[in-house]
């Protein structure tokens, strides 16, 4: 049964739209069926997959718009078991062109009712650094929501408003939504206030905090001035190793359900 995974954090630069993509390349290597799908108008998911989103003119806003339907959207990647619907700048227009009508949380789910049942094993949605309209459709429409947490000053008070939310929608909109986990990144061993907010997270989430931790790695920032994963990059560096593990961890997660 497919599963869909929002990739949240309304606070940017926490290693967001790197953690939807090497996550789902190493989802794929691991032999499942992958769609990621881009929310952010910075259109930086699809980039990292190889996409060039200023050429492109099927996206996800002509899917939010009703234009096309996901399938006529899906852009197929370089990489085995994995595809992507991409975003660029025109996804900007979707907030303001539906500010006021009727259930405009519940677009990108009623899209996503259209895909061929059980095609992909994960639909993993890149959230925009907000938590407006676009990121709550993700929301809406996900099982589970992941939450980077970055090993740096005011990482409790973002993840505090990302709780908030994931809690309205639950109640308002999708009580199915849970927390499929909290990931540590930009780790840096090294210092004490990484080693503190890693301490601080586990004693606060305990058991919904991933084991995985990914680190500051030279690697991951090369493969993004490459335009692709980590993973196939440099696939046995720390950044790799890392989101290997971590897809593990979610598979064993799907697999224990």
């Amino acid at each position: 049964m497919t599963r869909i995974i929002a990739i949240a954090n309304q606070k940017g630069g926490v290693g967001k739209t790197t953690t939807a993509i090497n996550l789902s390349h190493a989802l794929a290597r691991l032999g499942r069926k992958v769609l990621l799908i881009d929310m952010d108008p910075q259109g930086n998911a699809g980039r990292g997959v190889g996409i060039d989103i200023n050429i492109q003119e099927n996206t996800i806003y002509e899917i939010l718009s009703k234009r096309l339907t996901p399938t006529q959207a899906i852009t197929t990647t370089g990489f085995d078991g994995l595809d992507v619907i991409p975003a660029n700048l025109r996804l900007a227009q979707f907030e303001a062109e539906h500010n006021g009508t009727f259930s405009p949380f519940l677009t990108l789910k009623k899209a996503l009712a259209h895909l061929p049942k059980n095609h992909y094993d994960y639909i993993i949605v890149d959230c925009p650094p907000s938590l407006g309209l676009l990121c709550l459709n993700a929301l809406v429409a996900a099982d589970s929501v992941l939450i980077p947490v970055q090993c740096e000053y005011f990482a409790m008070e973002a993840v505090a408003a990302i709780i908030s939310t994931v809690a309205r929608v639950q109640h308002d909109m999708n009580p199915r939504l849970t927390i499929e986990g909290f990931l540590l990144t930009m780790y840096d061993q090294r210092t004490t206030l990484g080693t503190e907010i890693q301490s601080q997270v586990r004693k606060t989430f305990k058991e919904n905090t991933f084991l995985t931790v990914v680190p500051r790695n030279q690697s991951i920032s090369e493969s993004q001035g490459r335009q692709e994963p980590v993973t196939t990059f440099r696939p046995t560096s720390q950044g790799a190793s890392a989101y290997f593990a971590l897809a593990r961890e979610v598979i064993d997660h799907n697999e224990k359900r």
